[in-house]
């Protein structure tokens, strides 16, 4: 928390510094100071908080819907999958418990590659 607390004093610095600088002007010549109101102080007070840059929404949109592809690919894979199990099944039937025991491996790891694809499309969409 004080490392947030000095870095916002140090964007704040160059801001005060300059009010400074202005308050003195001000002190001196007294007929040519200029009106200011006082939205403008607050928004000269506030001008080191800014945000550092703008934030595009639509690119992490699309970010995201170009990773959530890969999770049809997982659906297309456990597809593939289970049509194999079939075909394996139909051509040696005493080999179906070891086949099924492939098949449940292959399909964990196939839903574990889209679970990290849901996680990276978050990552993606909600960053900044």
């Amino acid at each position: 928390m004080a490392l947030f607390q000095a870095i916002r004093a140090a964007r704040i610095v160059p801001v005060a510094r300059t009010q400074a600088a202005a308050a003195c002007r001000l002190l001196s010549t007294p007929a040519a100071a200029p009106a200011s109101s006082p939205l403008t102080q607050r928004k000269s007070a506030l001008a080191g908080l800014e945000p550092l840059g703008k934030r595009n929404a639509g690119v992490s949109v699309l970010g995201c819907a170009i990773a959530m592809v890969a999770v049809g690919g997982c659906a297309q894979g456990i597809g593939q999958l289970f049509a194999a199990l079939v075909v394996g099944m139909a051509r040696n039937p005493s080999m179906k418990e070891d086949l099924f025991t492939y098949t449940l491996i292959g399909m964990g790891f196939l839903e574990f590659l889209a679970i990290v694809v849901i996680l990276i499309a978050g990552l993606l969409l909600y960053s900044e």
